[in-house]
């Protein structure tokens, strides 16, 4: 197996600093918030920020989706493999977001807005609850303007594979067509998460313009569901949606798409373009009293998954490599990965 080309992944999303903590009812009761729930930031909530940093024992976390599989591809490959572009502020959340990456050994090339803080996400953890107000700040102001930078478009001529975050579609889809362009043009790997159901709901029209450029497309069964609603199949089970997205039309013809459908502890489906077959991978087992926090191991399946493949790495492969590093970061707090590092070992 040939080494891993420096920086051969780049990643595209939405940054955002996570700001968790374990708090209790009171805090809660202070700004309003559910126990277990995950809205946009009114005004009425922004200095939870700040009493999280200050009052509370906050662990900070380089976030956004496609932030979180960027650190997790990392963390699997060797030093200097991933790098992320995403919009942040000058602020010190913009540094703590820089420190935090750099601790992860991922390279980041932000966008900076300094008319617009940096995004960040405050989490409450209350026993097994979980309440999240984010506040999208500068990662909603990422242009094209930035990618087209010499210096940055060097890094995207220069990757053999492009990972694309679905929220994305609600900032700049421009610069995910040009790398859809760039990848279909030259060959390379072009991956998308479909991210959150209302994506392919409010968004399907920059997301269908990019479904001819995806090799590889991710969701779980609720995106997949939400997918197959808005795109005339309701009611159509997950192997068949996952058929389907396999299946659709195609710009780069000498890959063959595949789609990945997650199911939490269920079997994981991967249908590959062309193939009657949709197999079924069974996700790794664990106790559940390792469980601590669920959130972002789909994030974590896309980074092993991924790594695997800038490895060069047969499928059925990178799908344990994703589901190994899923079940190491739902082990820990937020979407994390344990440190020291450990290494993947084959099922």
């Amino acid at each position: 197996m040939a080494p891993v080309k420096e920086y051969a992944l780049l990643c595209l999303e939405n940054p955002l600093l996570d700001i968790q903590a374990v708090g209790n009812d009171d805090l809660l009761a202070k700004y309003k918030l559910k126990a277990n729930d995950a809205i946009l930031a009114s005004p009425e909530h922004l200095p939870i920020y700040e009493d999280l940093l200050n009052n509370y024992d906050a662990k900070l976390i380089a976030g956004g989706a496609a932030q979180n599989t960027a650190r997790g591809a990392q963390y699997l490959l060797p030093p200097n493999s991933v790098v992320y572009l995403g919009g942040v502020g000058d602020d010190k959340y913009a540094s703590i977001l820089h420190d935090a990456v750099k601790a992860a050994g991922l390279r980041v090339e932000y966008r900076v807005d300094p008319a617009t803080p940096t995004g960040r996400c405050g989490v409450v953890i209350t026993g097994h609850n979980r309440s999240m107000v984010t506040e999208l700040g500068a990662a909603n102001t990422y242009a094209l303007d930035h990618l087209e930078k010499p210096e940055i478009w060097a890094l995207a001529e220069n990757a053999e594979a492009f990972y694309i975050g679905g929220y994305h579609f609600t900032v700049c889809p421009p610069a995910i067509m040009k790398l859809a362009h760039e990848a279909a043009a030259k060959n390379k790997l072009f991956a998308l998460s479909l991210s959150a159901p209302f994506i392919p709901q409010f968004f399907k029209e920059p997301l269908d313009a990019s479904a001819p450029y995806w090799d590889v497309v991710i969701g779980n069964e609720a995106e997949a569901a939400a997918y197959a609603e808005s795109h005339g199949l309701a009611g159509a089970d997950l192997p068949t949606i996952a058929k389907h997205l396999a299946n659709l039309p195609k710009e780069n013809t000498q890959r063959k798409r595949v789609a990945i459908v997650t199911q939490g502890t269920d079997p994981t489906l991967v249908a590959v373009q062309g193939e009657d077959a949709v197999k079924e991978y069974p996700v790794k087992p664990i106790e559940t009293e390792k469980i601590n926090d669920t959130n972002g191991a789909g994030d974590a399946f896309a980074g092993g998954f991924l790594a695997g493949l800038v490895e060069g790495k047969p499928l059925h492969e990178c799908i344990d490599m994703g589901q190994w590093l899923a079940k190491l970061s739902i082990q820990e707090l937020g979407p994390s990965y344990p440190f020291p590092k450990q290494a993947y070992q084959s099922s």
